[in-house]
């Protein structure tokens, strides 16, 4: 009963995202205020929807109901109950359901929270939203609908995909579809003042908090993704470059370039017609991933397998979506007024350097994702594109970015003074110049380009400390009114600051473990040792256990150093009963200075196993910089200036009006 009030639900909420589509945009368009109100009821009747329908899939998991035919396909009654939780969006039918609930969540959100949104736009965002929802859940009723019954009702589930059966692969889809679906707020932000034909500061100032919302789960999605690539997939690295990883950082690349256009937008009024393009390309680019993973045309780990004839429903989604955006911009666009004229030196400079280069750089990873499939599709040959390609083209776009990151918070608008701002930079370079120095003496081998990358991540920490130093007059005021300005700062800056140094933190670590990864691999017997990064790894031997759903040899290898015993080791090989699949679970040592990391293979005969070791230096410092950049983010956030409803004043006098062009 549950399970068919679910679908009922999902059915219900499919008309009610029929009814706002419709009315609220074409009483904006008659202007009848009646038709207009209709949004917000339906933006929280259809959220509430979606919360039943997705709380009575949840339950059919968590009760091992495996008359659901969705259920019988992913769970098990052995699996662990966080992992029957996982398993609704563990699948595709599951997290398509995740997706709209998602979609719905920021349109019930705008609809409680967005009162200070004039009436017309508040309404033509609704609509916006609640079309794409509808076209979302039309494909989920249609061809992905995860309540169908199964008759005869069968013993037990087939299980949850193993590699998915893990702590961080838990959490990581609701954050990656939080900043997928989150940029549809600023697509429908973009269709709305299109369709209005106006755009102005104000908008830009509407747009942005959603747009750093989406941002700062993105964020962390993808490094939650990376984390789990890590250390579950046992091959040592971090990031492959994979289509699937690509089709979440490019959104994360163009949401990035969004975040600092509408900056300029909103102080300046200038790149409005480039703002509101990008609004639509970076949702375009969360569309596109979806097709990625659902369409059968890859073939990835992190994809779902599904057949090609739902990817074809997608893609049909896409055109209408991206195309009739597109149309409506060059319909539109050339009757937008432009903004305000500014100097090629100036803070609107160095935010439009920004957006060149980080949009160049999601150009290039498109090419290097799409143009295998394109190939393929015309003459069937099969290639990959790998790293190499990525590194040549996509490292070089970043390096003038990280060079200018520090320069433009300390330029001045409409027109800047670069000479100033290297002056107030002095210090930053001579920690950069000294970071050169201290490698090389500490490394004394290649890649000899590495120590200037090094170098390049504590250029970008240090010029975000030395912004906020200036700001507060650091050095040039005494100690009282430093404070003072400390407490009085708008917590945007403060999330700015510490943004930027997470990106240089992040850039240690990349270079790093990039330049100076130590790999062996090779057979070892018990009591056999192996040096690595100045460790000594004795290969004990191994010992059968069992876990809820699986049995699994456990390695174990004793860790020293210079003679003193560091840590015993467990890496491990599984094997799953429901699905039966084996995996490998890497035993990892975490040190001040990088990762010892430990990956048991398969069994050589003799007692003898293949035995894989990396030492990752400052490995860690890349989630630890990503993790700094969503605090940045969250900073930014709780400035009242940046959330939806914000100055009282605003609220006091009622919803701003925004000026026609």
């Amino acid at each position: 009963m549950i399970v068919e009030l679910g679908h009922f639900a999902l059915v219900l909420a499919f008309l009610v995202c029929l009814v706002q589509t419709v009315l609220p945009m074409w009483g904006a368009r008659i202007g009848d205020t009646r038709l207009m109100c209709v949004g917000e009821p339906a933006a929280l009747a259809q959220f509430g929807l979606l919360i039943v329908a997705f709380a009575a899939l949840t339950h059919a998991y968590v009760t091992s109901d495996f008359s659901v035919a969705n259920v019988y396909a992913n769970s098990h009654s052995e699996k662990p109950l966080i992992y029957r939780i996982s398993g609704v969006w563990g699948n595709h039918e599951g997290s398509m359901l995740l997706w709209v609930l998602i979609l719905a969540l920021f349109g019930a959100a705008v609809a409680a929270f967005g009162t200070n949104l004039p009436e017309t736009l508040r309404a033509n965002v609704l609509s916006v939203q609640a079309s794409i929802a509808l076209a979302f859940l039309l494909f989920i009723l249609l061809t992905s609908n995860p309540f169908l019954r199964l008759d005869p009702v069968p013993a037990d589930g087939r299980g949850l995909n193993p590699i998915l059966q893990d702590p961080a692969l838990a959490f990581h889809p609701p954050f990656l579809y939080a900043g997928y679906v989150g940029f549809s707020m600023a697509y429908s932000f973009a269709i709305a003042g299109l369709i209005e034909g106006r755009t102005d500061a104000a908008w830009a100032r509407w747009v942005r908090p959603w747009t750093l919302a989406a941002w700062m789960c993105l964020t962390v999605g993808i490094a939650m993704g990376s984390w789990w690539a890590y250390y579950e997939l046992g091959w040592g690295g971090w990031w492959f470059w994979d289509p699937v990883e690509n089709a979440s950082f490019m959104p994360w690349l163009a949401g990035t370039a969004l975040l600092h256009s509408a900056v300029v937008m909103e102080k300046r009024e200038a790149l409005k017609v480039w703002t509101i393009l990008l609004a639509i390309l970076t949702f375009s680019l969360s569309l596109m991933g979806a097709f990625l993973v659902r369409s059968g045309v890859l073939s990835s780990v992190h994809a779902f397998a599904v057949d090609p004839e739902r990817g074809v429903f997608i893609l049909a989604i896409m055109m209408v979506f991206i195309g009739g955006a597109l149309t409506l911009y060059a319909w539109r666009a050339p009757s937008l007024r432009q903004g305000g004229i500014f100097a090629p030196i100036s803070r609107e400079g160095g935010l439009v350097l920004n957006n060149v280069l980080l949009t160049t750089a999601t150009g290039t990873v498109l090419i290097g994702t799409l143009y295998p499939l394109a190939l393929e599709s015309i003459n069937g040959a099969k290639i990959s594109v790998g790293p190499p390609y990525f590194n040549s083209t996509f490292v070089p776009l970043m390096v003038p970015l990280l060079l200018a990151l520090p320069f433009g918070p300390l330029m001045g608008w409409k027109r800047g003074d670069i000479h100033a701002a290297l002056q107030r930079l002095w210090v930053a370079g001579l920690l950069a110049i000294c970071a050169i120095v201290a490698v090389f003496a500490v490394v004394q081998r290649g890649p000899w380009l590495a120590p200037f990358a090094m170098a390049l991540g504590v250029w970008v920490i240090a010029g975000a400390i030395s912004e906020l130093l200036v700001r507060v007059r650091a050095g040039n005021a005494d100690s009282a009114e430093v404070f003072r300005r400390l407490r009085n700062l708008p917590r945007s800056v403060y999330g700015t600051t510490v943004a930027h140094a997470g990106v240089g933190v992040m850039v240690l670590g990349i270079t790093a473990t990039s330049a100076w990864q130590s790999e062996k691999i090779l057979t070892m017997r018990p009591g056999e040792t192996a040096d690595i990064a100045g460790y000594a790894l004795t290969f004990k031997g191994v010992a059968p256990d069992n876990g809820p759903n699986y049995r699994e040899v456990v390695g174990v290898v004793s860790v020293t150093r210079g003679g003193q015993s560091v840590v015993d080791l467990a890496p491990s090989k599984r094997q799953y009963s429901a699905p039966p699949q084996a995996t490998s679970e890497a035993g990892i040592y975490v040190a001040l200075l990088g990762d010892l990391y430990v990956v048991l293979g398969d069994e050589a005969g003799d007692g003898a196993y293949a035995v894989r070791m990396y030492f990752n230096p400052l490995v860690r410092l890349i989630w630890i910089g990503t993790i700094i950049m969503f605090i940045g983010g969250a900073l930014s956030l709780s400035d009242r200036r940046l959330r939806v409803g914000a100055p009282r004043r605003a609220r006091r006098r009622g919803p701003a009006a925004v000026p026609a062009e």
